[in-house]
């Protein structure tokens, strides 16, 4: 579902003229802002929509991700995950990450099993099927990634990427509770 549920944006008129009746509103700060959602919504679009021919929502898609043994460091390369880390990674809640696995699980793309070490907690897996799954999504969902980059130049990108992780820290700030404690590196499923 779209974030900002506006298909046309204000112009700056409109913008300076609520400016006038709300102080608080700053017209460069809102336009900035409508358009960073605006653009948000529709890479989302597009990825969900690759996403969407394979039978994948990007919640789905970020487990799969997460599990993937590549995106890890070497010592847990292939090893499986609890729910709980599933969820810190993935940043969704223990509910969320249920629901989640239970789907992958049901397609046969993840396996849940007792811990070996702690069999009172579950480890969640990647099948072979799931990693075969995961090998037909990335060309076209790293392509698709490429496409939407692509009218930036090297140096704008490194520029778009500095600017958002000062917006990502300063959310942060803003709200703790609702934004990571520190700006990360985005993973490969989502740059």
């Amino acid at each position: 579902m779209p974030l900002l549920l506006l298909k046309e944006l204000p112009r700056d008129e409109c913008l300076l003229e609520a400016s006038r009746q709300f102080p608080d509103l700053d017209p460069s700060a809102a336009e900035a802002f409508l358009h960073l959602l605006r653009t948000g919504d529709e890479a989302f679009r597009v990825i969900e929509g690759n996403l969407g021919e394979y039978h994948l929502t990007q919640g789905r898609f970020g487990v799969l991700m997460a599990l993937w043994g590549r995106c890890r460091e070497a010592e847990t390369r292939d090893a499986p995950l609890s729910p709980a880390e599933l969820a810190e990674r993935t940043g969704v809640t223990r509910a969320t990450i249920t629901g989640l696995v239970d789907t992958l699980e049901r397609d046969g793309l993840v396996t849940r099993e007792p811990d070996p070490e702690d069999r009172r907690m579950m480890a969640v897996g990647l099948t072979p099927r799931g990693e075969k799954l995961l090998q037909k999504v990335l060309p076209s969902h790293f392509q698709k990634m490429a496409a939407l980059m692509e009218p930036l130049s090297e140096t704008e990108r490194k520029t778009l990427v500095r600017l958002l992780t000062k917006i990502l820290a300063r959310a942060a700030e803003i709200s703790p509770a609702a934004s990571p404690a520190e700006p990360t590196t985005p993973t490969v499923a989502t740059h």
